[in-house]
């Protein structure tokens, strides 16, 4: 088995195909790890623009690439070309630090080669949900690849941030130190029809109350001070991606502004409640609170 740390880089630009905005590749960097962790191999590219004339101005100055630079490059079919045969035929895994590169790929095979799948992809794993697993930090709080390479006391002075090939050996270094077995196997997923479905699924917050998959009975709101029913005193009122409504508490005399959000992911909805305070004599606890996370 063989390990493929692989990371982009991109530049937003206008693709006409689409008439909409597309995130156009424009470097690859890959580090190849045996079964023992050793590595075996790296790769680079720059990657010619076919979409986009100029990089965007954040974008220079975040990776320090230029135009003239890219113009330098090589055409993103050739380098992807290079690189499925870089990769060989070895049995393998690809792993990317967050699923976004991925996303990316896919939605740049479809637009400069007309396929929605990636030819050299036949396993693949989330490094950033390994990390996470594995140091057990929250599921709901992305770390990125700097700030995990410091929670496992990686020095990254040495490597060039948003840079291909260094945030990949970089991302390399993060795998030896946190790679538990047990847990990357739960995570690596054959690359078939079901994985492509769940890529291409845009998690979405509901926003028609009368939506079969919203639970009416989360609905309400208990008094956080008296623990009682409190009444509903407005209509429930789509915002912000949250149903909004106010609630009076009669014990208390307290009146709730209180939210709910239903979230459709892929495989899962995800239910999240807040409340804000709109009367209260002691100002401290006018904070907003957050209620409930409810997958």
């Amino acid at each position: 088995m063989k390990y493929i740390i692989m990371d982009l880089e991109w530049n937003n630009t206008y693709g006409k195909k689409i008439q909409g905005f597309i995130n156009e590749v424009i470097e690859i960097g890959a580090v190849k790890l045996d079964e023992n962790l050793e590595v075996v191999d790296t790769f680079s590219y720059l990657i010619k623009s076919q979409i986009g004339k100029k990089l965007r101005g954040s974008v220079k100055r975040l990776t320090n690439i230029t135009n003239e630079d890219l113009d330098g490059g090589i055409p993103f079919t050739q380098a992807f070309g290079e690189f499925r045969r870089w990769i060989g035929m070895e049995e393998n895994v690809v792993l990317t630090w967050g699923d976004g590169d991925i996303r990316v790929l896919i939605d740049n095979f479809r637009y400069l080669n007309g396929f929605g799948t990636i030819p050299f992809l036949t396993n693949y794993a989330d490094l950033q949900k390994l990390f996470q697993n594995v140091l057990k930090t929250p599921a709901s709080k992305q770390i990125g690849l700097s700030a995990a390479a410091q929670l496992l006391c990686i020095k990254d002075d040495d490597y060039a941030s948003h840079r291909a090939l260094d945030d990949s050996l970089l991302s390399a270094e993060c795998f030896k130190k946190c790679f538990d077995a047990e847990q990357l196997e739960k995570l690596i997923k054959p690359c078939d029809a079901s994985f492509y479905s769940r890529l291409s699924f845009k998690a979405h917050a509901i926003t028609n109350i009368n939506n079969p998959l919203v639970d009416k009975s989360q609905l309400c709101y208990f008094c956080t001070f008296c623990e009682k029913d409190a009444e509903q005193i407005t209509e429930w009122k789509s915002s912000n991606q949250y149903f909004r409504a106010l609630f009076y508490c009669h014990d208390c005399g307290k009146k709730y502004n209180v939210g709910v959000r239903f979230k459709k992911y892929y495989d899962r909805l995800e239910i999240r409640k807040n409340v804000t305070i709109l009367e209260e004599t002691d100002q401290s606890e006018a904070e907003d609170m957050e209620v409930a996370n409810i997958q």
